[in-house]
Parts: structure tokens; sequence; C-alpha cells
């Protein structure tokens, strides 16, 4: 499959960043996983890269999979599924939008068929029951999960690591469902450390659910990675003004991108730790950028309230 273009992972580059407020902290790197693709963006790239062979191999010509409808896998799923010849058919959580918001308006110029999961059936979609029910309705249909966390998906995120040419002591990365923090513990085999940082609140269950990825995937278990569970903002797609001002000075300072979803909050919480004497002024901390930059435009009316709120306030 053309899929498998090692050339594109190059554009992954490490660079030196500046965080706002810390110019004297010069030992923090941020890994560009966000330029491997335009649309397939980041880990969703590296998720999807092994996923897409076997669907192939199976000869499966449909990919079925779940998500929010600001979802950065949704979005990456349809692409992937216009570019490489698959039809797509993705369950998103909640009612029918109308109109449609810009990450499904994407998704379904790309092809893909929406459908609409209430809340309380969504909360089955890991069940092998359900999934077997709906594998039954599509039978050329690979199922991949909300977020594209499997064994196949830690797989290809433990490649993260490998073209990092520096020495570093962590590094980080936004935990959602968990796959990337699991790819990049199993690529690392115990030789550094590596932190999520969950951007769900209540996310402690992660800690389980890497365990079992990392576990599924090579049978080991290690004990160089945490989840920091303090900055989600108070949920999944949740910012406030701090966040915002952050993102925006972060960008100032580096020309680099954020989203407020998932990256936004862990360079916010890497900072926090810094300042918290959390790492010390030696530790190398690569932070991986994961992409999602899509989800920006999901968020501007968010984000304009919320900026309004504060000039009426100050």
């Amino acid at each position: 499959m053309k899929f498998i273009n090692s050339d594109l992972e190059k554009n992954a580059v490490v660079q030196r960043i500046e965080l706002p407020g810390l110019a004297d902290y010069k030992n923090v790197f941020i890994k560009r996983e966000d330029l491997i693709h335009p649309e397939i963006s980041g880990n969703k790239w590296r998720k999807l890269k092994y996923n897409l062979l076997e669907a192939e191999r199976l000869q499966k010509k449909t990919l079925l999979t779940f998500g929010g409808a600001y979802s950065n896998h949704i979005y990456s799923v349809a692409a992937a599924g216009k570019e490489y010849g698959f039809k797509t058919i993705g369950f998103i959580r909640g009612e029918a939008y109308n109109p449609l918001n810009p990450t499904l308006s994407f998704a379904e110029a790309n092809g893909m068929e929406l459908r609409y999961l209430n809340r309380a059936d969504y909360k089955n979609i890991n069940s092998i029951n359900f999934q077997n029910d709906i594998i039954k309705q599509f039978n050329d249909a690979y199922l991949i999960p909300e977020g594209g966390s499997n064994s196949l998906a830690v797989k290809g995120c433990a490649e993260i690591i490998n073209d990092i040419e520096i020495e570093f002591d962590y590094i980080c990365c936004a935990c959602g469902t968990g796959g990337t923090l699991a790819g990049i513990t199993a690529g690392l085999k115990n030789t550094r450390n590596s932190i999520g940082f969950s951007i769900l609140k209540g996310g402690g269950f992660l800690k389980e659910d890497v365990k079992n990825l990392i576990k599924n995937y090579n049978g080991k278990e290690f004990n160089n990675w945490d989840i920091i569970l303090d900055y989600h903002f108070g949920g999944y797609a949740k910012i406030n003004y701090e966040l915002i001002n952050f993102i925006g000075d972060f960008e100032k300072t580096n020309k680099i991108q954020l989203d407020p979803v998932y990256t936004g909050k862990m360079f916010f919480g890497i900072r926090d730790l810094i300042i918290k004497g959390y790492f010390k002024k030696h530790d190398k901390i690569i932070a991986v950028h994961t992409g999602g930059i899509q989800g920006i435009e999901g968020m501007k009316n968010k984000i304009k309230k919320i900026l309004a709120s504060h000039l009426s306030v100050s």
C-alpha cells in the first residue's frame, strides 16, 4: 500500500521551544508529529498506519469507527479513507448536527457516512457483543476503536521515538484514550520516562487502560510512565481564559499553533510542573505535538465568548 511512506515521517522534526514566562529554561523540545501529513495528523497517522495495512490484508473495503462530534480521529479516518480507497462510516456520539460542525462537515465531504448513537448506547462501543452486532451489519468493515487505540496503534506510536536524536529524560504527550502514551512507553522499553497529560476530567481510569494496551501489545509491564490528571480544565474540550491566553503566548513566542483540546493543555501542564519543581533545571523534556489543529475551527465560537466575557469583566 502506498500509505507506508516513511519519508513523510521525517517531517516530525525535534526543535527547541520557549515556554511563556520561562525564557531561562532551555531544556524543552517539541517533536512535530503534526507536520507528518496535512490531514492525517500527528498521532492519528501513527495509529492508523498499521490498522490500514491490516484492513488491506484482510481485504476489507470499509473502515468503521467511533468518535465525538469534534474528534480528530473521525477527521483523520475520513481523510485516510478518501486518500487510500476505503469507504468510511463514523458513529458519532450524541444527536445529529444540523448544520454540521467543521469536523463533521470535513468528514462528510471526504465521503464518510455519518451515523449517530445516543449517549447511553455510545457507552457500549467497547463491548465485544456491541461490536460484533455492528460487524454483522457491515460484513466488509474493519472496525477501529474510538481514538484508534488498539495494539496496532500502539505499534505505530512506539515508532514516535525512533528518530529522536537528542538525549532526553522525559517525553510527554496529551492523553485521551491512552494509545499514544502506551506506544511511546513500549518504545522506550523502560529506558527513560514518559508522561501523559489527561485531557479528561476523572481520567484516572486511563492508567489501567494504558497498562492493558501495553500488555496486549507485547505482554510486558513497565514502570517508567505516569499520567498527570490536573490539567484537564474541566474536561474534554473545556477551556478557560487562562488556557487561551497561554496558547496565544506560546504561538507568539514559538510560531507554532497548539490546539486547546489536547496539546495546549499538555504544554500548560509542563510549564506549571517546571514552575512547581516537578521537573529539575537539568531535565531535558520532549513534548510530542500530536496535531489536532483542525479542532481550533470548531472551538472558535467558544473561544470568542470566553475572550468577550473576560474583556467585559476587566
